[in-house]
């Protein structure tokens, strides 16, 4: 079983079950083979690094061989406290000694690589392979733009270079979205897309896989004198152009690994790329050579793991929650599990077609990763595990019979969206704090004093429903909220009440019809110059609307065709918000020096905040953008402008600072 998945893991580069699991059966092995050492025979695993070479790759015999290192699975600090002691005592060192001296850096999660460089020249590349015989994949490595063709300031007639070949997650990511573009199958994680990128056979398929590399010890070495520590070793490989992590330290005793290993915990999940532990090396050459090897491993080196962040379990059942934006998102309940330092029964499943793609059914064992504070989600399924009953594929429209679990809503997929969204608003229980919080912000009613914590509070204990209810509150209500006291109180009163007065196109955006922003707001508001009007336009009508295409003339069509959306808006003006009905188009009337122009806003400017510098251009019949484009007239940069005004530069746009915009605003017309 444990070699079966091992050539998964190792060969195929598509594993079955979780590194967790697999730390757990090796160790099992181990155990019966120290109770039981008949059993003992040369080609258990626990004997060599595992690993073959594929059909179709030339194999290459490794001049020193490619030896794995051992693994403390005691994640506590008594992980560093054992493999230090055990370094002490093979030192023969009593407790008056000095500590040890380590050199502690990462365990990246990638596939390790040799690299052998002749008169400083790349001439071979390969995979670990079984330790003795890898892969030969040099013309693939060539096409990582990391790993020099030619060392800097070396020219020794031989010197080996180890490291690891692996992906960022944000590559990944990426790269999982072309994948989606394309229609193709999306990967798993970034350790077996690198793996299988590093081992194509057309090194052009590579290419298209954005791989990346770190340096982090020798093979064999002719002509080269070696630093007499480890860190040395590093410091010489970033010197030579190869990449080396910058995550790496030379500490003191257990208590320097302790730190290291808290340290880069803490750090992990804001790396971008996966590590699944840190590795310990006694930094002195001397002193590994003193201690030597066992069997398979250095004794002078460990892996110390963190909490496994990914772990097997069953699917109970699959529920739909209701999110704060309507979105419909499929959730696995799990029989429990403890993963990523915590028991999980909750896995998101993200959406229907992820669903799907995956193939997760309910009776399904699978695959669960919880990194950090990261919403644990369902990676895979293992299909060697499922059962003959297990349940049908996820179909979401026919499992709530086409409407919201929570209000009874129709549920509705925007073409070419992989979302199904309650159409029920601001009617819709899971969307009343998300609807509430909108409505108030300073660009649509401007509530000041309404904030994430009051809402929550108001909502939770039954004081409001829904959004009419914000102008039936009274002091009595407020008072008996916590925290509330009763100057606050009367403050709120009084915000809400001169909120009422607004202006339809703020009026619009408050309302949070999908794909409705502020400038779209406003251009419905112009153009109809009265809610009736628009609430009974037909899409025909709405597409007559300047920049309004058919997917947000839907949205504004599917909002008002709900009676219970329409029903709120009546209720909001029976409360007393209004507006004049010119204020569709306040400044119709105000000279339009900038009517037709296009504007980008970047950086800070000195006085202006980004509202206002907006508020401003559009008054005067601008249209400001986000993004720089040939239809751009003018860029207007503040300090620390980005990539904005470089396109601008490049593309030849006038830029502004904010005395010319000014000095532009009170031109006439």
């Amino acid at each position: 079983m444990l070699a079966l998945h091992a050539h998964r893991y190792y060969v195929l580069d598509d594993p079955q079950i979780p590194d967790a699991e697999y730390d757990r059966l090796f160790q099992e092995l181990q155990a019966i083979e120290a109770a039981h050492p008949e059993l003992l025979t040369a080609d258990s695993p626990t004997q060599r690094v595992i690993g073959q070479v594929l059909p179709g790759l030339r194999p290459v015999r490794h001049a020193v061989p490619m030896l794995s290192i051992d693994t403390e699975t005691d994640t506590t600090p008594e992980g560093a406290r054992k493999f230090d002691a055990r370094v002490r005592s093979a030192l023969k060192l009593d407790e008056a000694a000095p500590s040890v001296e380590y050199a502690a850096e990462l365990k990246f999660d990638g596939l390790a690589m040799n690299l052998r460089y002749e008169s400083g020249v790349l001439v071979l590349a390969a995979t670990r392979g079984d330790g003795e015989t890898g892969e030969d994949v040099t013309q693939n490595i060539r096409t990582i733009g990391q790993i020099p063709l030619r060392l800097i300031g070396v020219d020794a007639p031989v010197l080996e270079v180890r490291g690891e070949v692996y992906m960022r997650r944000d590559h990944f990511e990426r790269l999982n979205d072309q994948q989606r573009e394309k229609g193709e199958k999306t990967y798993v994680n970034p350790r077996n897309t690198a793996a299988g990128a590093v081992r194509q056979l057309d090194p052009a398929a590579t290419a298209t896989r954005p791989l990346s590399f770190f340096a982090y010890g020798l093979g064999e070495v002719q002509g080269w004198e070696v630093p007499a520590t480890h860190a040395g070793i590093l410091d010489a490989f970033a010197a030579m152009g190869l990449p080396v992590s910058a995550d790496r330290a030379v500490v003191q005793g257990a208590e320097g690994l302790i730190e290291f290993h808290v340290a880069m915990g803490a750090k992990r999940d804001a790396l971008p790329f996966d590590i699944d532990g840190v590795v310990y090396k006694v930094d002195s050459r001397a002193l590994q050579q003193q201690l030597g090897f066992k069997t398979r491993e250095p004794r002078w080196a460990v892996a110390h793991k963190y909490p496994a962040q990914e772990q097997m379990t069953v699917v109970r059942d699959i529920d739909i929650q209701v999110g704060r934006t309507g979105k419909l998102t499929p959730v696995a309940k799990l029989e429990p599990v403890f993963v990523g330092g915590t028991t999980v029964s909750n896995a998101t499943l993200h959406n229907e077609d992820a669903t799907r793609r995956k193939d997760v059914r309910i009776g399904d064992t699978v695959i669960v990763r919880r990194a950090g504070d990261v919403i644990p989600e369902v990676v895979g399924v293992v299909l060697d595990r499922r059962p003959a009953d297990v349940g049908e594929p996820l179909d979401l429209y026919k499992r709530l019979g086409g409407k919201c679990p929570i209000c009874g809503s129709a549920i509705a997929r925007e073409e070419g969206e992989v979302d199904w969204r309650c159409s029920g608003g601001l009617f819709c229980p899971a969307q009343r704090k998300q609807a509430i919080l909108h409505f108030a912000q300073r660009r649509a009613l401007d509530v000041e004093g309404l904030g994430d914590k009051l809402v929550d509070q108001l909502v939770d204990a039954g004081v409001i429903r829904t959004l009419p209810d914000l102008f039936k509150l009274g002091l009595a209500s407020l008072n008996a909220l916590d925290r509330m006291g009763d100057k606050s109180a009367q403050n709120l009163l009084a915000n809400l009440e001169k909120s009422k007065r607004t202006t339809l196109a703020r009026f619009l955006y408050g309302l949070g019809i999908r794909h409705v922003g502020e400038t779209t707001a406003k251009d419905l508001a112009r153009h109809f110059g009265a809610l009736d009007r628009l609430m009974d336009a037909s899409l025909e009508h709405l597409l007559d609307v300047p920049d309004v295409g058919p997917i947000v003339a839907s949205s504004v069509r599917t909002f008002f065709d709900q009676p219970h959306n329409r029903e709120v808006v009546e209720q909001l003006r029976a409360a007393g918000v209004s507006w004049g009905e010119s204020d569709g188009a306040p400044e119709a009337s105000a000279p339009k020096p900038l009517a037709g122009k296009v504007v980008v806003l970047t950086g800070t400017l000195p006085t202006l905040s980004r509202d206002q510098a907006k508020d401003l251009l559009e008054a005067a019949g601008a249209k400001v953008t986000g993004s720089v484009s040939k239809k751009t007239d003018w860029v207007v940069a503040g300090a620390e402008a980005g990539s904005k005004l470089d396109k601008a530069r490049e593309l030849g746009i006038a830029v502004l600072g904010e005395d010319e915009l000014l000095a532009l605003l009170a031109a006439p017309g």
